[in-house]
C-alpha cells in the first residue's frame, strides 16, 4: 500500500463506513458524492482491490475494507494515546472517555462514579451511551468504547474484566403482591398465574432467564417485553404484575419500600454479575484510566457484598 495514503480520503473512507452509503457520507461531510467517490475509487486504486459491495441501497466493506478500517482504527488509538500519555504530564486535566452501559447502571452511575468524577475533573468529557449486552460487547472490542458495563457478558479473549459484582436475578413486585405472601424464594411456576415484563433477548438478563426457564420447563406469561430498565420497574411499581431484573436496574425513584425483591430459587438466576469491561490489550487514556478506577471503587464501596476486582482476565461467559 502506498505511504501516501492522505488523511483526508481515509475520513471519507471511514465515513461511508459508518453511514452505509457514499450519498449518506457525503452529506455527513457536507460534500458532493461524487466527490467522495472519486476519492474511495483513488483509495481503492491505491489498495490495488475493492473496499466495498453494493447492498441493497448502500454499500458494506469487503474484507480487504475490513482490514483497512481496522488499520485506521488502531492509528487513531496510537495517535489518541500518545495525546493522552501527554495529556497525563498535565494531571489529567484534560481529555474524552467513551462510556457504554446497560441502561440499568446509568442511574447509579449518575449518582456516584460520574457525578464524582466529573465534579473533580470538569475539563474531561464524557460520552455516555447506552445498549444492550450484545452491543456494549461489539462498541469494546471495535475499541468505539473505552469502557463497558454489562450484565453477563460473553466470554471472550478480547475483553478485560476488571471488577465482577453478583446481581441475583429477582422478582420485582409490589409489597402488596400474591406473591409476596408466599414466604419463600420463587419457582418460575410461581409466576406462571401473573403478567410479567422483561427485556429484550439481546439483554444478558433475558439470556439467563430464558435458560432457566429451560431448566424448569415452564414458559413465563410475559405481558410487556422492552429494552428499557426503567419500564419493567414502572411496570411492577403501577401494580400491572412482576418484573424480574435486579435492584441495581431500578431508577432511584422507584427503590422505595413498596417495591420489593423476591429472591428465586432457580440457581442459574443467582448466578447473575455485573462486569467492568475494557479491550484487552488496550492502554486506556489517563481519563479514561481514571475513570475506570473510580467506577471500581464505587461498586466495590457502594453496591455491598458480592463485590470482587479480578485484574487483568477475560471476561467470563456463561456456561451453556
Amino acid at each position: 500500500m502506498d505511504d501516501k495514503l492522505e488523511a483526508r480520503r481515509m475520513r471519507y473512507f471511514m465515513q461511508v463506513i459508518e453511514s452505509g452509503s457514499v450519498r449518506g457520507a457525503a452529506e455527513a461531510l457536507d460534500m458532493d458524492p461524487s466527490a467522495v467517490s472519486r476519492a474511495i475509487g483513488i483509495l481503492e486504486d491505491e489498495c490495488g482491490m475493492r473496499l466495498f459491495e453494493r447492498r441493497g441501497r448502500g454499500v458494506v466493506p469487503t474484507d480487504a475494507g475490513l482490514l483497512l478500517a481496522g488499520y485506521v482504527r488502531r492509528q487513531h488509538n496510537q495517535k489518541q494515546s500518545l495525546m493522552a500519555q501527554m495529556d497525563s504530564i498535565r494531571k489529567v486535566e484534560r481529555g474524552h472517555v467513551d462510556l457504554i452501559v446497560g441502561e440499568g447502571f446509568v442511574d447509579w452511575l449518575m449518582r456516584h462514579s460520574l457525578r464524582s468524577f466529573m465534579a473533580s475533573h470538569p475539563k474531561i468529557s464524557v460520552n455516555l451511551d447506552v445498549g444492550s449486552s450484545d452491543e456494549i460487547l461489539q462498541r469494546v472490542v471495535e475499541e468505539r468504547a473505552h469502557i463497558g458495563l454489562l450484565f453477563l457478558p460473553h466470554q471472550d479473549e478480547r475483553l478485560r474484566s476488571h471488577h465482577v459484582h453478583a446481581h441475583p436475578i429477582q422478582t420485582l413486585v409490589l409489597a402488596s403482591h400474591p406473591l409476596a405472601r408466599i414466604g419463600r424464594p420463587l419457582t418460575l411456576s410461581d409466576l406462571l398465574p401473573y403478567p410479567g415484563a422483561m427485556l429484550h433477548r439481546s439483554f444478558g438478563i433475558r439470556q439467563h432467564v430464558e435458560a432457566a426457564e429451560i431448566s424448569e420447563g415452564v414458559r413465563l406469561n410475559t405481558l410487556l417485553t422492552t429494552s428499557s430498565f426503567g419500564a419493567i420497574g414502572h411496570f411492577a411499581a403501577a401494580g400491572l404484575g412482576y418484573a424480574l431484573g435486579t435492584r441495581l436496574s431500578l431508577p432511584a425513584h422507584l427503590d422505595t419500600p413498596e417495591l420489593i425483591a423476591l429472591p428465586m430459587k432457580n440457581p442459574l438466576l443467582n448466578q447473575g454479575r455485573s462486569q467492568v469491561v475494557s479491550r484487552h490489550g488496550r492502554v486506556l487514556s489517563p481519563a479514561a484510566t481514571t475513570l475506570l478506577g473510580v467506577i471500581v471503587r464505587d461498586m466495590a464501596g457502594t453496591l455491598g457484598p458480592g463485590a470482587a476486582a479480578v485484574g487483568d482476565r477475560p471476561a467470563a461467559r456463561r456456561k451453556p
